[in-house]
């Protein structure tokens, strides 16, 4: 039986609470290297701190799916484990800016810092995963274009919210820079204001939505004969159509380059703009800040490359092409000296990251239609992203030695894996007209229009 069509607040209801867990998303992505830097970190080691968000979400994701596939209650299937999630990275980001303000010991610092980053991803990622699978529960495939679009939409908006939060704090007269091995207030208010939005974006979400109920959802959903007997992850993973390899081939070293720029970056900007490395230099905390504004206009840029977008022909031209050019831009940070210059780079990087956030589930939950299990594979697909970030993690500090002990420089490498990337997109197969279809804002301004 065909899914009902949603009206655009409907499919705007079910993705809203997606803004505030963004927001937690950037404030961890921006600032994570520069706590730790601020705490004391070696530069050759920061990769290591990288390794728990991906592993949490290796490890949690595809337990959140399962779990949610068999969860029935007055509440529906995926809004608990997404309120959960919430609550629990609240109560973290209010203590991870704060742990070097407690007193602590170097390597009591940073132990407690790693135990509060691992609650961090674990808790985001269990408040973010539900939002992927509502789509793909209740939004029918003409639609499906259209949800991920107001997906990417708040994806982005909540990314820019987020990245300019410490800049902002800044600029209002709150305090960037702190005593030795303590994290700036500028910092430790973004946090605070971010938990409160995302809080307070999931309880609209929570209110807004209601699922299916167990009949009703079968009656929608229906499965091929014999696929939902298969429920181990190894039998899914032996069952999943090749366009879930191909894709997954291609998130690979597109998520290895980001994990590079996630930890380098605020390093790379400022030994290449202010000429240091220094954590303790009011210069290092303003490149770091600057950072995060280069981060937004990454995301603004890709919520203007997804206009561009629907002009390419074929969904497969449209992501390589996107890849190709985020790869440029991030190969161009280390030649971009001006501050303003460096704007350059995070435009193409744009490119990038919108074809990174919806194209990939665009193609792979079209291609599990009738495998059963949605909760399940994609929270295996979130593999994808998670463990070529766990491989980079564990190589970063040798790959920067191999590199010339400059920051700057792996933002090269980063480049190169993109571009890599690029190259695999070809290896993908379209399953139908439904997939060439390119989501885009242009669906959301038509949807506004029509409703």
């Amino acid at each position: 039986m065909q899914k009902p069509d949603l009206s655009f607040w409907k499919l705007w209801n079910l993705s809203f609470g997606f803004f505030g867990v963004q927001i937690a998303y950037a404030l961890q992505s921006s600032n994570i290297s520069r706590i730790f830097r601020t705490l004391g970190a070696d530069p050759h080691d920061l990769s290591y701190f990288w390794i728990l968000p991906p592993l949490m979400g290796i490890l949690v994701q595809p337990i959140v799916g399962t779990l949610s596939d068999r969860t029935w209650t007055r509440f529906g299937r995926r809004i608990p484990y997404l309120f959960i999630g919430a609550a629990v990275a609240v109560a973290v980001m209010c203590l991870l800016p704060n742990s070097g303000s407690l007193g602590l010991s170097l390597s009591a610092v940073m132990i407690f810092g790693l135990l509060m980053l691992m609650l961090l991803d674990t808790s985001i990622n269990m408040a973010m995963q539900p939002f992927k699978m509502l789509v793909g529960d209740m939004v029918n495939e003409r639609q499906k274009a259209k949800a991920y679009s107001i997906q990417s939409f708040l994806c982005n908006a909540g990314s820019v919210a987020g990245f300019v939060f410490p800049f902002f704090f800044t600029w209002i007269g709150i305090q960037n820079k702190a005593p030795e091995g303590v994290v700036p207030d500028s910092v430790i208010w973004s946090f605070y204001v971010g938990a409160a939005i995302l809080i307070l974006c999931v309880i609209y979400t929570v209110t807004k939505v209601r699922e299916w109920p167990p009949r009703e959802y079968r009656l929608y959903n229906p499965v091929e004969e014999g696929k939902e007997e298969s429920s181990n992850w190894l039998t899914l993973l032996r069952q999943a159509p090749s366009t879930f390899w191909k894709v997954g081939l291609v998130q690979f070293f597109c998520w290895a380059a980001l994990l590079y720029m996630w930890t380098y970056v605020v390093d790379a900007v400022s030994e290449t703009v202010w000429g240091t490395t220094d954590p303790v230099t009011e210069a290092y905390q303003t490149a770091a800040n600057w950072t995060g504004v280069l981060y937004a206009i990454q995301a603004v840029s890709s919520v203007l490359w997804a206009l561009v977008l629907p002009r390419f022909r074929s969904t497969k031209v449209a992501y390589a092409v996107s890849l190709l050019l985020g790869g440029l831009g991030f190969a161009l940070i280390p030649f971009c000296p001006g501050q303003y210059l460096q704007i350059v780079p995070f435009l193409l990087i744009g490119c990038g990251w919108a074809a990174m956030l919806a194209m990939p589930f665009t193609f792979v939950t079209n291609a599990l239609q009738g495998y059963g299990h949605m909760g399940a594979y994609l929270g295996l697909f979130n593999g994808t992203i998670c463990l070529p970030q766990i491989i980079a993690a564990l190589c970063g500090g040798s790959v920067l030695s191999l590199v010339g002990h400059h920051q700057s420089t792996m933002m090269i490498v980063s480049g190169v894996l993109m571009i890599l990337g690029a190259l695999c997109v070809t290896f993908i197969h379209e399953k139908s007209p439904e997939t060439r279809k390119i989501s885009s804002m242009n669906l959301l301004r038509d949807a506004i229009h029509e409703d």
